[in-house]
């Protein structure tokens, strides 16, 4: 019998195999021994005869292939195809039964491997030194290594396991009827940063459709096949917070139950749903019902203006928009002068609210506040009625509100969060590449910590709690691929340096680099390396300091910027000039209050783009919180319409700690810190 021929057929069928491929898989054949004498047993009867001591088609080489490679396969439109299905001549009887052997057995793991030769070309007899034995040889492409190192190995096979378990049950568990729902309140703006999903819940219903085309005894296969495509994110949808939303709707859960816990999971504390969840009849019944309450010329609302507030009700208006102040020139209620050769102070004071208000303001002509990073939420407008002596609805005696931002503008964070990522913790570092041109390189973001521990896809979690919680393998063309490690609290972070860096794991023909955020305090800081990184090369990022006394910073780094985002109109970290400083409207003309104390620094040419809505449930009066849900409804439809010269800025709530680095002229010019 020809070997030789047997062996060259195999490795032209395993070459056509791997065709269009980035992933094989193994057959659980059980004991790797037996397997192999289920080989040497294939053989019909007299073609396998004893040589010496043992059979002709029994050696060490050939063993160690059929255990190591032997039972790997490739999954084609749910179609398992083995290293044995070809046209083997001969030795058809050999390839039949084997390939029978592995194809009865379940697929037990993805084949992940650090080398890429299985078997041995040929060798020579020990004892007839010119008889020449031919073994089985298959060497695979490249793209199939991975690292060297068993637990490396270990840890990948799990990975994929555990996709791929997770990605079944999300097919058999979530049905097609909830994604649909889903879709159709991202669409409608109802659901909180759901359109983030929106590219996942699409795909996802495409493998979900195809999923429930087919028949039961092909769909575990197709889940090995899918998830490795898929990826993490879609392939565990399930565990991440908008699975949870799905498997509520599809268990039939309430809507707004369902989404009210998504939305308690993922939304910041002073979120407000931007859009309530209702239907067109109850659309109908809040015309009807408002009506009837006589508040219909109270519903429309827009941006307050200068010339809707009273001077009563401002703490300082800078000069050069006093006039339109109602009430008349509010520097006529003032004590304080010009300043007479001001005095620059070097050193940064710091003052809590109360004593600005009452120690500093008086003496103040000018006020510029330095806007950073960290008061994207602190963003805030001021909220008038369209009819301006409309009934009032809410708890206090004017007509009044404020809305604050909830928008997240930075898109490293966006692609992150869209991730499954967090990215709300008090460290960040964050990679993106793949956004520019098509780079499928697998990059990975490393830390290591001050205790010598290191944080990376192998092991995700430190006892600091820092996390890994987006690993991308496979970058998709036409989608940015990130990566982030994040640290949620403080507490349980060690002081010392956390050093940070990526590593090209799997260099796939990327050509080009890297981009990196780290984020602390509010600050992002960015570092971009254009340069292509050899497969295994190693660049390191930054190295970050952290102590309890003097918090973070960055102690060296390639080159690096502070990042400076678009927050309404404005930049970060550059001071803005202040038009009005005032309490929030609840607490005006001598009120008492009801609710939360707010201090508003409104800003020259800042302007709100979010079209908020018009009034939030908390603020209305008793009496109508029976209805709450029509108003709910309603303050959705209600969108604030635009104004010029909008009265928009930064607003800080008397209950939840906060700072705000100002500079004043007036009898000297001086750099002061608010704290709230």
């Amino acid at each position: 019998m020809d070997f030789l021929n047997f062996r060259n057929k195999m490795q032209d069928h395993v070459a056509s195999m791997l065709r269009d491929i980035d992933h094989l898989f193994v057959m659980d054949v059980g004991d790797n021994t037996e397997f192999y004498n289920k080989y040497l047993d294939s053989f019909p009867a007299g073609t396998n005869e004893i040589f010496r001591e043992r059979r002709e088609h029994d050696c060490s080489a050939c063993r160690q292939f059929i255990k190591s490679f032997g039972n790997v396969v490739t999954i084609k439109n749910t179609e398992v195809v083995t290293v044995w299905d070809f046209d083997a001549g001969e030795y058809q009887p050999v390839a039949d039964a084997m390939a029978g052997i592995v194809k009865s057995c379940q697929i037990m793991d993805v084949f992940v491997t650090d080398q890429l030769g299985f078997g041995v070309e040929s060798n020579f007899d020990s004892e007839n030194k010119s008889l020449r034995w031919n073994h089985f040889r298959i060497v695979l492409p490249k793209k199939f290594l991975t690292a060297k190192g068993s637990s490396t190995l270990d840890t990948l096979r799990g990975q994929f396991r555990d996709t791929r378990h997770v990605f079944q049950r999300s097919l058999g568990e979530l049905t097609e009827d909830s994604v649909l729902t889903v879709l159709d309140l991202t669409a409608q703006n109802s659901l909180y940063k759901g359109e983030e999903w929106v590219p996942v819940l699409r795909k996802f219903l495409i493998y979900k459709k195809a999923y429930d085309r087919l028949p039961e005894d092909k769909r575990v296969l197709f889940c090995w096949e899918t998830s490795v495509e898929a990826g993490a994110v879609i392939g565990r949808i399930r565990n991440h917070s908008i699975g949870t939303l799905l498997t509520d709707i599809s268990e039939g859960t309430d809507l707004n139950e369902a989404v009210t816990k998504y939305e308690a999971m993922v939304a910041p504390s002073n979120y407000k749903r931007p859009k309530a969840i209702y239907t067109q009849r109850m659309i109908e019944d809040a015309k009807k019902k408002i009506a009837e309450m006589g508040y219909l010329d109270s519903l429309e609302r827009r941006y307050a203006t200068l010339d809707d507030v009273t001077v009563n009700n401002i703490l300082f208006v800078s000069r050069d928009v006093a006039s339109r102040v109602s009430g008349g020139d509010v520097f006529d209620q003032m004590s304080n002068g010009l300043p007479v050769n001001p005095k620059s102070f070097e050193r940064l004071e710091e003052v809590s609210i109360s004593a600005f208000l009452k120690d500093v303001l008086p003496t103040v002509q000018n006020v510029s506040v330095l806007l950073e990073g960290k008061h994207q939420g602190n963003m805030v407008s001021l909220i008038a009625p369209q009819v301006k002596d409309s009934k009032t609805m809410f708890k206090w005696d004017n007509n009044f509100s404020w809305a604050y931002s909830g928008n997240m503008t930075d898109s490293m964070k966006e692609r992150v969060k869209a991730a499954g990522g967090k990215v709300d913790g008090v460290l960040r570092f964050s990679i993106q590449w793949n956004d520019e041109d098509f780079n499928p390189n697998d990059f990975d973001a490393h830390c290591i910590e001050p205790d010598g521990s290191e944080i990376y896809f192998a092991r995700p979690y430190s006892t600091s709690d820092g996390n890994l919680d987006v690993d991308i393998v496979h970058p998709q063309r036409e989608k940015p691929a990130v990566e982030n490690i994040t640290w949620p609290v403080l507490s349980k972070m060690s002081e010392g340096d956390y050093e940070f860096f990526v590593h090209n794991y799997n260099h796939k023909g990327g050509r080009s680099g890297f981009k990196a955020e780290i984020e602390f305090d509010g600050q992002i800081y960015s570092f971009d390396y254009a340069k292509e990184l050899r497969n295994d090369e190693t660049v390191k990022v930054a190295t970050v300091r952290y102590s309890r006394k003097g918090g973070f910073s960055i102690v060296k780094s390639m080159d690096s910027k502070l990042s400076s985002r678009d927050i309404w109109g404005l930049k970060t970290n550059q001071f803005y000039p202040v038009s009005l400083i005032m309490k929030s409207p609840n607490y005006w003309d001598d009120q008492a209050g009801i609710g939360n104390l707010h201090y508003m620094f409104m800003l020259k040419d800042c302007a709100n783009p979010e079209s908020p809505n018009g009034f939030f449930n908390e603020y209305l009066q008793q009496d109508l919180l029976a209805h709450k849900r029509v108003f709910e409804a309603l303050g959705g439809m209600m969108r604030v319409k635009d104004s010029d010269d909008q009265l928009s800025g930064l607003g800080f709530s008397s209950t939840q700690r906060g700072s705000l680095i100002c500079k004043i002229d007036g009898r000297v010019s001086r750099t002061v810190k608010i704290v709230f």
